[in-house]
């Protein structure tokens, strides 16, 4: 693994809202400065970088970028919110799920799963998704073969030009290739995502769509141009924020991580969710359901975004019921002037900040509960037992922020309280007591990046970067004030 050392290194991450430049110092191991304007992925996104770099290298005094000049590029992009994809399995509890773990890892916009045979609606239902990649599982390697093939044919009279990676039961696989190529549809052929009953097998449909990404979101999102200026491969921002949140809890071979962490990253298009933790049940007598999950493992939500996916917001806002202290015509005309002009920012000490506050808390605890496990009390001949399927993230001690709302909020904590257990979801196994961190000058894409080039250096500055909010560790009690101890016990604890 080459070293980063004396070497200054410029990484860029282009997302659906904001392209954002970090500048780092090898020598001196630390970022030196960073910069960020509007991606204008409408026109260039040469523009956006262009300005950004004009911010980060502007002629100022005290500037220390000023006359920066990089030996390293590294870039990774989710403009316009990544690759769209769908994911077709045999069992919506086994492959599919496993389909989806895979499309997510890999920072793929998982925009539909389904289970079984594809009926004729939903033929029609992913022509109008139109996605860029179509996952095709089903079938454990020598079990079913009819479903797959089935979907097969079915994908294959769809009129749209997406790739389909196919990832399911290997004796379909002559079959399968026979399909595709007899229609002229491009495909690529990898493992199964689960060759035997209850068995993940996920790395090689993840390292199929990353190699997709690289090869079509260059052409299909105007990113040839920045290519052109690096030798290193363009990854998905998730990827690039998934492999940095590894080495934080991790490590690397030369220092210890600071454990198991739960991660919030939210953008403008999507909220994404990333737990670095085992998630094996915290409660005696708890019966484990389902496949076993990943250590490493990332959501994402593309309905739960603070500016192009607002109003999916708003809607399971009022859904659930806007509580009494939200004006309900204010917080309607704020989303609807937010979703029409994406660069809108609240002006400080406003209601629209504290709208704000409101409407990233709500994205968080929807992201949050749909990533974590559930559990569930059982009666059985023993007695009182549990279920849990999904992760137990109830004693995970670390929430971290990223992303634009909750790093531009005088308040973040206020924001991040979304992450925590809520008496009245008591089968969510939301964090119970974590401390809250920020992400403070959002680098945790730009240091995925450097880790490829040099962990150490990445996981020093991570460690530096990543700052401890004040009063966190009192922000479960404060986020579950509103409910009165008699409504809590009549909730109950799912324990």
């Amino acid at each position: 693994m080459p070293s980063a050392r004396e070497m200054k290194i410029l990484t860029v991450d282009i997302g659906s809202t904001f392209t954002k430049l970090t500048a780092v110092d090898g020598d001196a191991r630390c970022v030196i400065g960073t910069a960020q304007s509007f991606t204008t992925i409408e026109t260039d996104v040469m523009d956006g970088f262009g300005k950004a770099w004009a911010a980060l290298t502007e002629k100022r005094e005290g500037n220390p970028c000023a006359d920066f000049r990089y030996d390293e590029l590294l870039v990774c992009s989710s403009a316009a919110g990544g690759l769209k994809m769908v994911a077709l399995g045999l069992v919506p509890d086994l492959t599919v799920k496993a389909a989806r773990t895979a499309a997510s890892n890999a920072g793929a916009k998982v925009m539909k799963t389904y289970a079984y045979e594809i009926s004729g609606g939903e033929q029609e239902e992913i022509y109008q998704i139109n996605p860029d990649l179509v996952l095709l599982c089903g079938g454990t390697d020598g079990g079913n073969k009819e479903v797959i093939l089935a979907n097969a044919h079915r994908l294959c009279a769809i009129d749209r030009p997406f790739t389909t990676i196919i990832a399911g039961n290997k004796s379909a696989s002559d079959e399968l290739k026979a399909i595709f190529e007899q229609a002229g549809k491009s495909y690529v052929l990898t493992e199964n995502v689960m060759p035997e009953f209850n068995k993940l097998n996920i790395e090689p449909a993840r390292d199929a769509i990353r190699n997709l990404f690289i090869s079509r979101i260059v052409d299909a999102k105007g990113l040839n141009k920045i290519q052109s200026m690096t030798p290193h491969k363009i990854i998905p921002t998730p990827l690039a924020v998934l492999q940095a949140c590894e080495l934080y809890s991790k490590g690397t071979a030369n220092k210890a991580g600071h454990g198991d962490m739960l991660a919030v990253d939210i953008g403008g298009a999507t909220t994404d969710v990333y737990s670095m933790a085992s998630g094996e049940p915290s409660v005696d007598s708890t019966l484990v359901k389902g496949l076993p999950e990943p250590w490493s493992k990332r959501t994402v939500e593309g309905d739960l975004g603070m500016r192009y996916s607002l109003p999916h917001v708003y809607e399971q806002i009022e859904e659930a019921g806007i509580p009494k202290e939200i004006d309900a015509e204010k917080l309607k005309n704020w989303v609807a002037l937010c979703s029409e002009h994406p660069d809108t920012l609240p002006t400080p000490d406003s209601e629209e900040e504290r709208l704000e506050e409101f409407l990233g808390r709500s994205a968080v605890a929807i992201a949050v509960e749909r990533h974590c496990g559930r559990m569930a009390e059982v009666y059985t001949p023993m007695g009182l037992m549990h279920t849990l399927e999904g992760k137990d993230l109830l004693e995970v001690p670390a929430v971290i922020g990223i992303g634009g709302v909750v790093r531009n909020s005088r308040r973040p904590v206020e924001i991040l309280k979304g992450a925590l257990y809520d008496l009245r979801r008591s089968e969510c196994t939301k964090p119970l007591h974590p401390k809250f961190y920020l992400d403070e000058r959002y680098i945790y894409a730009s240091m995925g990046l450097l880790s490829m080039i040099d962990p150490d250096l990445a996981f020093d500055i991570m460690t530096k970067e990543t700052k401890e909010l004040e009063a966190a560790a009192s922000g479960h009690q404060q986020y579950h004030s509103s409910i009165s101890d008699e409504a809590a016990a009549a909730e109950g604890f799912c324990m």
